[in-house]
């Protein structure tokens, strides 16, 4: 098909290449601006969900995430990583 269309466009080799540019827009305008917007209703790129199928059963009712549980009261206020480098601890460096 590529071979097809480079022995119909017009004007030796500059006009080949200028004509290729042009249809090589052109495809790329219709795809960004008709295709594109088109099929962006038909896939799944907003419908993030994150956890387990359990937790979508649970309806609007579900507990507030930001609330604190007695659970969360005895969990360690120590984190495992420094927050102010990227540095790992010293103890995670492989021979160190």
């Amino acid at each position: 098909m590529y071979a097809w269309i480079w022995r119909k466009l017009p004007f030796g080799l500059p006009g080949k290449l200028s004509g290729s540019i042009v249809l090589a827009a052109a495809v790329l305008a219709v795809l960004w601006y008709v295709v594109f917007p088109w099929a962006t209703p038909l896939l799944p790129f907003d419908d993030v969900q994150v956890g387990t199928g359990t937790q979508q059963e649970q309806g609007p009712a579900q507990q507030d995430p930001n609330v604190v549980t007695s659970a969360d009261e005895n969990a360690p206020e120590d984190i495992p990583y420094s927050t102010e480098s990227n540095a790992p601890h010293p103890s995670s460096i492989p021979g160190g």
